[in-house]
């Protein structure tokens, strides 16, 4: 896991670990101590787990906002990019 963000291509690393390594259904709005295991039906992270990914999501807004980077279009084009 990236432990800190520093430049897009970092965004692009953290959202390709959620959803390649993790197979996270990761949308930026969501609060990493929502998601559950659909198999387990319990929390995909544990407290300090979710904390570490909510701080870099976090990091990753702030940064796609001072390099004029939409995360949502960065995101989208990411998750499709897994389906196909």
């Amino acid at each position: 896991m990236i432990l800190e963000i520093k430049e897009i291509a970092d965004v692009k690393i953290f959202f390709e670990q959620l959803l390649e390594e993790e197979s996270l259904n990761f949308h930026p709005d969501e609060d990493f101590k929502n998601y559950i295991n659909v198999k387990t039906r319990l929390p995909s992270y544990s407290s300090k787990e979710a904390n570490l990914r909510n701080c870099l999501l976090e990091s990753c807004f702030e940064l796609c906002q001072s390099e004029n980077v939409d995360i949502y279009e960065f995101g989208v084009t990411k998750l499709f990019s897994k389906l196909n």
